[in-house]
């Protein structure tokens, strides 16, 4: 069993990663984009300004992913470092003289209305189902799971992963490895991000593989990682 960990912002992701593990990969959430039939079906109701947001099921259902790039271009923004701290600013989630209201304001008035906010706390719905093969790469059929919040921890089928309605298992704040510890993802509170960890040095094979967009951590990494491009 592997326990959830905190990743502190005072040393490199690399330096805090659990025993056996030497790679790293923090995964971007993908933003959501609803069909037009649903947004106006769900507006009909709304409040003037009010934004309706699709459950889970919808999401996977009639959900599609649009890529960090896409919405970056989109928003006039000019880096993954810059639509990051759009998106915690948005949230209150960096304190007042880190905040950015000049590049949550770019995002926001550009975003477009049948585009929404990438997951947040939780590991995307749109990254289950890779990171179930991720998983089941080296042929493990089981998956542990950690979650301090809750005070949940245990084993279940990693078929078990793709249901919403298992009731065992919640995505936010928890940490998911196979039976073997070869991999491991972990959510991240005020994030929307997963933190993808590798036993091996290969994980930008897996990475490129797998079409993730993500920011592959080297030994000068840390987990607030979208200061080091913004000044």
């Amino acid at each position: 069993m592997l326990n959830y960990i905190w990743l502190n912002d005072k040393s490199p992701i690399l330096n805090q990663l659990p025993n056996g593990f030497k790679s790293a990969a923090i995964l971007l959430h993908p933003f959501t984009q609803m069909p037009s039939d649903w947004i106006e079906e769900n507006s009909k109701n709304a409040e003037k300004d009010e934004k309706v947001y699709p459950s889970d099921e919808e999401v996977l259902k009639l959900g599609k992913q649009v890529s960090w790039m896409s919405i970056m271009q989109e928003c006039d923004l000019t880096n993954f470092s810059e639509l990051a701290i759009a998106l915690q600013t948005s949230i209150s989630a960096l304190k007042e003289q880190y905040s950015r209201e000049d590049l949550a304001e770019k995002l926001n008035s550009n975003l477009r209305q049948d585009r929404f906010y990438p997951d947040e706390d939780d590991v995307s719905l749109f990254l289950i189902k890779d990171i179930k093969k991720v998983l089941e790469s080296k042929g493990a059929k089981y998956f542990s799971y950690s979650n301090p919040i809750l005070d949940e921890s245990g084993t279940l089928e990693i078929e078990k992963l793709m249901s919403l309605d298992n009731g065992k298992l919640s995505l936010k704040e928890v940490i998911i490895s196979d039976e073997n510890m070869d991999f491991a993802f972990m959510s991240v509170f005020d994030s929307f991000i997963t933190v993808f960890m590798a036993r091996d040095g290969k994980i930008d094979d897996i990475v490129k593989k797998m079409g993730w967009e993500v920011i592959v951590c080297d030994d000068k990494t840390y987990i607030d990682w979208y200061w080091s491009n913004i000044y």
